[in-house]
Formats: C-alpha cells, structure tokens, sequence
C-alpha cells in the first residue's frame, strides 16, 4: 500500500493570493493513500526541503506530491530532495497549483477546488509510480563547431583550452565571418580587423582545433555525447599542403567577377582569397567562373604556381567523424531590401547598404577606405542613413528589432564625419535602442560632438533627381514633412536567419521560431541549449546580436560543452518511451512520426532461429515527448513516467471527485 505525503506551497503571496492552500491541505489528507499533508510558505526553500525529508523519514513515506509552481523550474530540486532521504528521485509528483491555478483565476474558492482537484491527480498517479534508472552513455569527447564567425571561433578557443579536441566547419573559404567584412566596431571604435584577426590565427595554430573551410555539415545522427556528422569537405582546386599563399596565381588571373566580401562592391579573380588576413591563406578555385571549368582555353594559374598545388581535377572529400557536442554559430544575413521598391535599392547606384558602407570605409576595402559615391567616385556632401529598413515591419516578414541597426547608423555617422568633416548626414530613425555599455553615450556623441541630424520618422520615398538621391520622409517630431537632396543614401537594414536556417534544424533535429532563427530550450534558464541534449547555440544564429553580445554567448556555450566533457560518462534520461517488443507488429508508424529519429526496426531472433522484425527506443536520443505512444496502431508503447494506467489513474480521480 503507497504512504504518500502531500506538500502544498504557498509561494509567499503567489499562490497564497488566490488559493486557500490550508484548505487544500486538509483535503488532501483525506485522499486515500495519503498519510501525510501539510503546507509551507516556500517548499523549494532549504527549510521547505528538510520538511519533505523529515516527514519521509517520521511517516515512513514512500511517495511525495508537492503542490507548488511548474515542475518544470523545481522537478530536481525536489528529485534530489527525496533522493538524499533514501528514496528513488522519480517518486515525486508535482500538481502545478500557481501557472494552473493561481495566476490564472480570480475566484478564490473556483482556484482552491481546481487546486484540489489538481493534488487529487497528482496523488493517484503518484500511487502508481515506479522507481526509474538512469543508465550510463560513453561520450565522445570532442566538439563540432558549425560557423567560422566570431561566435564559432571563441566557442572553438574556448573548448580548444579547456583541453578538447574540435573540429571547426566553415563553409566559406575562410573563417572570419561578417566580423571580417566590419571596419571598426562600436562603441569603442577598435579596428575589427585588429581585434578578431588575432583570434583566427589563434585558432589556426592551437593544437587542439581542426579548421575545415569550404565545408558543409551534410547529416546529422546519433546523441548527445556520441553524433556521427558527415561532413563535405569541397574541392578548393588548389593543394593546400603545397600551397605557399604566394598569390601568383590570382593576381595573373584574367577572369574577374563581383566579391561577394566587398558586397558587390569591388571585384575578384577566378581563382582568390577572400581578403588578406583570410585563415587558411589559401586559394579557392571559383569553378561557375572559372574558363577552364567552363570549356575555355586559360589554366593560366596552373602553369604560373611555383609549387604545382593548382589540381583542377581535385573532387570533393566526405568524410564521417564522431563528437560528443556540436555548437551551432552560423550567423545570419542580411536582409536583401531590394524587396523596398520605393527605397530605389539596385536601381539607383547611389542607394547603398550598411554593409557596403562599411566596406567603403575599410582601408582594405574596394575603395581603400575613401568614401564615395558608387556613381561617380566623389566624395558625398550629403549622406542619409535610414535605419529600420525591414525591421520592425510586419510587411517584411520582420516583427522583431534587429539590435545592431541603431549603433551601427550612428557609428556610420560618425566616422563619415571624422573622415570628412564638412560632410552633413542625416539620421531618419523609429526609435534610438541603444542598450549596452557605453551605447547611450556613443550616439549622444555622435549627435552633440559630431553633428549628426537625427530625424525621428519614417521615410516614404527614395528617387534619383539628377545627380542627387531625393529623401521624402516626414518628422514626426515636429509634424511635417522632411525632403533632402542627398549625395548618396545608407540603408541600415534587417538581420535575418541564414537562408539554409530551417534545412540545417531538421539535420540537427532541433527548433526553429516563426522566422527561423534557431529556438533555445528556455529564454532565461537555458539560454545557449536547445530541447536536443549536447547541441549549443552561439550568436546571431539564434537571434540578432552585436559582438559583445556574441562572444559572451559563445563562451556560454563553449562553458556548457566542457562542463559535458567534464563526465566520465552521461546518465540517460529514464522517463522515455518503452516498447513492449513482443507485441510489436513492426508497422513503423511510430519511426514516421518520432520528431527525434529515435525509434528504429531492429531483427529479433525469434523461437526455432525465425527472425522478425520490433521497434526499438534508442534511449540516447529519446526526449519522452509522448509522440510515439499516441501514434501506435497496437498500443505496444509506454511512457516511463507516463504510462497509460498512471495517466488514466489520473482522469478517474478526477472523475469520481
């Protein structure tokens, strides 16, 4: 016979407020199985525990329900409560009595029968629990970071000193990421280049990091602590163990296309380096491009390389390796604000991106650091920066702030200014969100010492008039319409996911939000992790950031991999699905609908050496979400924790109450 002991918590006046939870602890005592019940003002509180654990000991309990907040915030505390009395810790019910009950009703007497009624469930499947194991699971101790940018490379740094071996995948030629691409960052002003070329050659020449540029992550299976990623190592056309980064090769190259790095802004060779500091100072053969590869008499780059590393013929490489943790740190792009008609962007030379700006104003860039005016190469007189461009717009597909926008404008405004002083600029912008360390003093700076001219509005309109870009807006401020003849007109636009966001989640098995940017497992508990155990986020692949931003999340997560290095081993999760292989039909329904591929068939040896064929739970990968059970045709499947008859045990005691 269960001796099950009621706890019923007041949460100082949460619960309290609105439940009358003396009340519900004396019926609670009247249930059957229930020797014990009493109410606390905190139950997770230090008191609170050794309550539970004195009462398990003076009433011989062998099951406890405590009715108090969301199991999923306390479940282990008070699993690890009754595990130091003596009992197993998945003894332990939980009847969510504040977000089911307090917080969510006003009459007082409807909330404490509901709360009742909740203990009343929890007591009769707490009658029928059982203890549950956890088993162990080897782990491969070695990380995947997924994205070359800053985020992957300090995430890779990170584990590298703790003393793990990690493979860094990049799927560009160069690590780097838009961090490269950015000529100086806010709000201190340091040289990007200055800051985050130094980390790249850190992690070309630690020990302990792999880099795999040019590469792709093409399958994704197994489990936390033991993936086996296949990976897609492309084919550069150049050895890179006899290539010396002479550049001869690409600077006798006759073949010259728009640079993606410059953002269209400057060109490129057939065969290149994405910019000088590029790691692995490598070249890559750009085969849509290339003459050679399309038929044409060149191979130019092949007869000019003193060491012979040019291999045109060179293929593609899969390889399959195992890790134990992978980190995702794939970034985003930009938002392509062509899509604004209105705006001119693509059909007047002079309408440029923030990106292109920057570009502009690095000393490495396409211009050598002189800002001017695609049209003309003059130096601009009048420059205008929108910010908010697709941001913040539900015709965009873009309800959420892009975070950078907001600095990046102002730094624009600013260096413009520095660069040529009797330049006036123009600032159109929503709202000023300048939430970090020293930002608030940054923009004031760029407006008070600088001169910038903030304009809080939206703008309507952008048309070439001449030579000048015409900027139709309105001040909002003031209440009148805003027209300036501009030089040339900045767009601070959207950061969104990557294109291949949703394609690379359904590999990794993890969630995405309605606009793609890779879901935590909880926003303030479990920020870096995901629902699937041993996979990390790091950066603007899971919603915009800056780089403070960034690299404070990729140390998070590069925290959270060592601390699983750390193990000797893992311990599976017990409360996952069961099935009974003797009744399974082996329909295969329940490996269709599993979201975590973690049911497969297997052969079993069956009576007189006849085989046949069963579903079985791979316990590494299974999440016990439950999906597997209400999609068996022959019922053969249980949820440990959950079973039917502890679920049915349930809606009885609420129907006889």
């Amino acid at each position: 016979m269960a001796r099950v002991g009621v706890f019923v918590c007041w949460c100082g006046s949460n619960i309290a407020r609105t439940v009358d939870v003396q009340r519900v602890a004396e019926e609670a005592g009247r249930i059957p199985g229930v020797v014990f019940a009493t109410d606390y003002k905190y139950m997770c509180s230090e008191p609170g525990q050794t309550m539970v654990r004195d009462a398990i000991r003076d009433h011989r309990l062998d099951r406890v329900v405590v009715a108090s907040c969301s199991p999923r915030l306390h479940e282990p505390t008070f699993q690890r409560c009754i595990s130091e009395a003596g009992l197993n810790p998945y003894m332990v019910e939980m009847a969510n009595i504040r977000e089911h009950c307090s917080w969510v009703h006003q009459d007082k007497d409807a909330a404490t029968e509901k709360a009742i009624d909740l203990v009343r469930m929890a007591v009769a499947k707490a009658r029928r629990d059982f203890p549950l194991f956890r088993n162990e699971i080897p782990i491969t101790k070695r990380a995947l970071v997924i994205g070359g940018g800053v985020a992957g490379i300090q995430a890779a740094l990170d584990i590298a000193d703790a003393g793990y071996p990690v493979t860094l995948v990049e799927r560009t030629p160069s690590i780097g990421g838009r961090m490269a691409q950015y000529d100086k960052t806010f709000p201190t002003l340091d040289c990007a280049a200055c800051i985050l070329t130094p980390k790249m050659v850190d992690c070309a020449s630690h020990p302990n990091i792999t880099i795999l540029t040019y590469a792709e992550v093409e399958e994704v299976t197994g489990f936390v602590g033991n993936f086996n990623i296949r990976i897609r190592k492309k084919a550069r056309g150049v050895d890179m163990e006899k290539c010396t980064g002479c550049g001869v090769c690409y600077s006798k190259c006759p073949v010259k296309v728009p640079n993606e790095f410059e953002e269209g802004m400057g060109e490129r060779r057939a065969i290149y380096v994405p910019f000088p500091q590029a790691v692995p100072n490598v070249p890559v053969i750009d085969r849509e491009h290339c003459r050679l590869n399309n038929d044409l008499k060149c191979g130019v780059c092949q007869k000019l390389c003193p060491t012979g590393a040019i291999a045109y013929d060179q293929q593609d490489e899969v390889v399959t390796e195992q890790f134990g943790a992978i980190v995702v740190a794939t970034g985003f792009r930009m938002w392509d604000h062509s899509q604004i008609g209105e705006y001119g962007y693509g059909s007047i030379p002079d309408v440029i991106s923030g990106l292109q700006f920057e570009r502009l104003m690095n000393a490495s860039g396409p211009t050598e650091g002189k800002i001017v005016r695609p049209s003309d190469h003059r130096p601009p007189k009048t420059v205008v920066f929108v910010a908010c461009v697709g941001s913040r717009s539900e015709n965009h597909g873009h309800e959420y702030c892009s975070k950078v926008c907001c600095m990046y404008t102002a730094k624009h405004a600013l260096l413009l200014k520095e660069k040529y002083p009797d330049t006036q600029s123009y600032v159109f912008y929503m709202d000023i969100r300048a939430n970090g360390k020293g930002y608030e003093e940054f923009v004031r700076r760029t407006i008070e010492e600088y001169g910038a001219n903030y304009i809080r509005g939206r703008v309507s309109r952008i048309y070439r008039h001449g030579d000048k870009v015409v900027v139709k807006g309105a001040d909002t401020l003031l209440g009148r319409p805003v027209e300036i003849e501009a030089d040339m007109v900045v767009l601070a636009t959207a950061m969104e996911p990557q294109e291949d966001a949703k394609d690379l989640a359904r590999k990794l098995g993890i969630s995405t939000d309605q606009h793609n940017w890779f879901s935590e497992a909880h926003p303030k508990l479990k920020p870096v992790e995901v629902l699937s155990s041993g996979i990390f986020l790091a950066g603007a692949c899971q919603y915009p950031k800056d780089i403070p931003d960034t690299v404070a999340q990729a140390s998070g997560a590069a925290s959270k991999v060592a601390g699983l290095f750390s193990k000797p081993h893992l311990l599976s999760e017990p409360m996952i699905a069961s099935v009974r292989e003797e009744d399974c039909a082996a329909c295969g329904q329940c490996v269709q609908v599993c979201p975590f591929s973690a049911i497969e068939l297997v052969e079993l040896n069956g009576k007189n050496g006849a085989s046949r064929r069963a579903a079985r739970v791979n316990e590494g990968l299974c999440h016990g979400c439950g999906t597997c059970v209400a999609g068996c045709r022959g019922s053969c499947i249980d949820l440990r924790g959950f079973t039917n008859a502890q679920v049915l045990s349930e809606i009885d005691a609420l129907a006889l109450a």
